[in-house]
């Protein structure tokens, strides 16, 4: 049972207690408890989501890293706003953060591309995300004119790639009760904290 009298002080404290069971009891490797989906909107309102990968949280924020010139970077461009929600059907929990974002530094965005497999410091090098292209053979060719013309040569950083953190404005934690009458808990963040609320499933 979640109770608003019982739960962290802190929505970043509560969810790394989350976080971390659902890693723990992560059902399989074909389930990623990292996954996200990231909902971001254009200026006049048109919205679009997809899933991507968290890797890292803290006091701060959520951070994953893209491609700046895709979709979303040219939405968050627009409109730095933007909301996640982590869904972990084997909990019957689900996590709902809101609030703008920020780009993460250059130096944050190179240590984590240096951190990647090699085969994804090429393939986020040559995929311009989410622009057209003619043919699966021109990506593949592409990659390989990359990969052997670096062949004992580092891969360099993309201008237009790197990180953005989710800076949360509100954080909503919800589990699964019998008869449709669910747990939730919303955190909003306050001058000087945040503020913890019940609401109706």
């Amino acid at each position: 049972m979640l109770d608003e009298k019982e739960v962290s002080r802190s929505p970043i404290s509560e969810f790394r207690r989350w976080f971390r069971m659902a890693v723990d009891q992560c059902p399989g490797p074909w389930f990623d408890p990292t996954a996200m989906t990231l909902a971001t909107s254009d200026r006049s309102g048109r919205v679009s989501a997809r899933v991507v990968l968290l890797k890292k949280f803290g006091p701060a924020g959520f951070t994953f890293f893209t491609n700046y010139s895709s979709n979303k970077g040219r939405q968050l461009s627009k409109n730095p706003q933007a909301a996640l929600v982590f869904y972990w059907p084997y909990l019957r929990r689900q996590i709902r953060i809101e609030g703008a974002i920020e780009r993460v530094s250059r130096a944050e965005s190179l240590r984590y591309f240096r951190s990647r497999p090699r085969l994804s410091q090429l393939a986020a090098a040559v995929s311009d995300q989410s622009r057209e292209i003619p043919s699966r053979r021109f990506l593949d060719d592409r990659f390989e004119v990359l990969r052997q013309s670096l062949t004992s040569k580092p891969v360099p950083l993309p201008d237009y790639w790197g990180g953005y953190r989710v800076m949360p404005a509100t954080m909503e934690f919800w589990e699964h009760r019998d008869n449709r009458l669910h747990d939730r808990i919303r955190y909003s963040r306050t001058n000087g904290g945040w503020r913890i609320d019940r609401l109706a499933p």
